[in-house]
C-alpha cells in the first residue's frame, strides 16, 4: 500500500456516522458553540497524539490484533483478554447499534418534520437494518466490500455539500451564533463532550491493522497519519461551522438528526438530499462494523481466547458466519436503549480506558524492553500527554455521571470470571468440558461451518 492507499483507509474508517451524531452531545456538555469548536478541535488533537504512539506500536510488535496485540506482548495475557473482551462486548456491537439507531432516525425523521419519530419505529428500523447486513455479511463476501465501497462516497459528498453551504452562509456574514455565551463551567461536565466528540474519530486505531502490508511503513506511515488526521480535523470543524452559520445552540439542542433540520431550513425541496445520503452513510457504516469486528471474534477464536466456534467459516460460502451472528445479536441487544448520548458514554469510557492501556504499553516496553527495535521512534512526551488527557476524559465523568461510568466498569469487570472460568482454569470438570464440546458440535452442525481450511 502507497502513501495514498494509508490516508485514504484512515480517512475511510474515521468518517462515519459520528459526525451527524456528535454535534448535539457535545454541544450540550459545552454550552456554547465557541467552546464546541475548541472540544471538536482538541478531540481531533488528541486523536493524532494517539495514532502517532500506535505508530511505534505497530512497527515495533508487527502481529495481527493491533491494541489486543500491544497489551499482550507488554502486559500478558490477562490485560489482553480484558481489552479484547472490551472491543468485542461493548465497543463493537455499542458502535453498530449507534450507527444503526443513527440511520433509522434519518430516514424517519423527514416524515416526522414537527416532533421526534416514535421510539420503537426507531428500534424496529434499527433492527432490521443490523439484521438485513447481518445476512449479507453471512451470504457473500463480495456483497458486503461491495456495499461497503459504495457507501462510503455518499458521507464524503453529504459532508461536501454541507460546507460549501456554510462557506456561503458565513460569506453573506451569518456569524451570530458563534459566541462564548452559555459556556459550561463546571469541568466534569466539559469532560463528558469529549465522549460525544472522540465517538466521531472512532476508527483512528485500525490504521495499525494494515501496517505490514504498506510498502514503507516507516516512511509512510507517520505522513498517513498526518495527512489524515488533519484532513478529518479541518472537515469536522469545518462541518460543526456551517451547522451554526445557520443553527442555533437551542435548534441544534432540539434536534436528534442536527443535519435533517440544517438542510430543512435552507435546501427547500430538495432537503431530502441530506438524510438519504447521511442514512446511505450510516447504512455503510453498520456494515463496516459487522465486516471488521467479526475478524475481531475470528481472530480472538484462533488465540483461543473466544469460543472455538467464533473462529469456523461456512462451508459453502466461506463466510465467517458464527462471529456475524454474534456480532449481530450484540448489537441488537444494544438497542434495548435507543439513547444514543448513553449508549456513547459507556462506549466511551470503555473505548479511552482500554486504549489508555494499549497506549501505556509504550512508556512501559522502553523500560522494560529497551533493545526492541523500534523503526519509528516518537517522543515520550506524547504518550505522557495522551495519558494525561486520558484520564482526565475517564475519571471526570464519573463525578458527572457515575450511573452510567459504573454500568460501563461493570460490563468491562464481566471480563474477570469469564477469563478466570474459561480460559485460565485448566482443571475444568469433565461435565463443563463436555457441555462446550456438545454446543459446538450442535452449532457447527447448525451452521454448517467448519474450521479455515478443512471447509473440503
Amino acid at each position: 500500500m502507497t502513501l495514498l492507499n494509508g490516508c485514504t483507509v484512515i480517512i475511510g474508517c474515521i468518517i462515519g456516522s459520528g459526525i451527524f451524531v456528535s454535534p448535539t452531545g457535545v454541544l450540550q456538555s459545552t454550552g456554547s458553540v465557541n467552546m464546541s469548536l475548541v472540544v471538536w478541535t482538541i478531540s481531533g488533537i488528541f486523536t493524532m497524539i494517539g495514532a502517532y504512539c500506535y505508530a511505534e506500536l505497530g512497527c515495533m510488535i508487527k502481529k495481527s490484533g493491533a491494541d489486543y496485540a500491544y497489551i499482550f506482548t507488554a502486559l500478558g495475557p490477562f490485560p489482553a483478554f480484558i481489552r479484547l473482551w472490551i472491543e468485542c462486548i461493548i465497543v463493537r456491537p455499542c458502535s453498530g447499534a449507534i450507527q444503526a439507531l443513527t440511520f433509522s432516525l434519518y430516514i424517519l425523521k423527514p416524515f416526522f418534520p414537527e416532533c421526534e419519530p416514535p421510539d420503537e419505529s426507531k428500534r424496529l428500523l434499527a433492527a432490521a437494518c443490523i439484521c438485513f447486513l447481518c445476512y449479507i455479511n453471512c451470504a457473500n463476501v463480495k456483497w458486503a466490500n461491495m456495499v461497503q465501497d459504495y457507501f462510503t462516497y455518499a458521507k464524503v459528498f453529504a459532508l461536501i455539500i454541507i460546507i460549501i453551504t456554510g462557506f456561503v452562509r458565513l460569506g453573506q456574514g451569518h456569524t451570530e451564533h458563534f459566541t462564548w455565551e452559555g459556556t459550561e463551567k463546571d469541568p466534569t461536565v466539559i469532560a463528558l463532550s469529549f465522549y460525544s466528540g472522540l465517538f466521531a474519530y472512532t476508527g483512528w486505531n485500525y490504521l495499525n491493522f494494515i501496517i505490514e502490508e504498506m510498502k514503507d511503513p516507516v516512511r509512510d506511515l507517520p505522513r498517513a497519519i498526518a495527512i489524515s488526521c488533519v484532513t478529518c480535523l479541518v472537515i469536522y470543524v469545518l462541518t460543526i461551522v456551517a451547522f451554526h452559520s445557520t443553527l442555533s445552540v437551542n435548534e441544534v439542542l432540539g434536534s436528534e438528526a442536527v443535519a435533517v433540520t440544517f438542510a430543512g431550513r435552507l435546501y427547500g425541496s430538495m432537503a431530502w438530499i441530506i438524510p438519504i445520503f447521511v442514512a446511505c452513510s450510516t447504512f455503510g457504516a453498520v456494515n463496516g462494523t459487522l465486516l471488521t469486528s467479526s475478524r475481531l471474534f475470528f481472530a480472538g477464536a484462533r488465540e483461543g481466547h473466544m469460543p472455538r466456534i467464533l473462529a469456523m467459516i461456512q462451508v459453502e460460502r466461506a463466510t465467517p458466519v458464527p462471529s456475524v451472528l454474534c456480532i449481530t445479536i450484540l448489537s441488537l441487544l444494544y438497542l434495548t436503549s435507543s439513547n444514543i448520548g448513553v449508549l456513547m458514554n459507556y462506549l466511551g469510557f470503555a473505548t479511552w480506558l482500554s486504549i489508555g492501556a494499549a497506549v501505556f504499553c509504550l512508556p512501559y516496553l522502553r523500560w522494560k524492553q529497551p533493545d526492541l527495535p523500534r523503526p519509528i521512534k516518537i517522543n515520550l512526551g506524547f504518550p505522557i500527554v495522551y495519558l494525561l488527557m486520558t484520564l482526565v476524559i475517564t475519571l471526570l465523568p464519573m463525578l458527572a455521571q457515575p450511573v452510567e461510568t459504573g454500568i460501563g466498569l461493570a460490563m468491562i469487570l464481566t471480563a474477570v470470571p469469564v477469563y478466570l472460568i474459561f480460559i485460565q482454569w485448566q482443571g475444568k470438570p469433565s461435565w463443563l468440558t463436555s457441555f462446550t464440546i456438545l454446543t459446538t458440535d450442535q452449532l457447527q452442525r447448525l451452521l454448517v461451518v467448519m474450521p479455515p481450511g478443512k471447509e473440503e
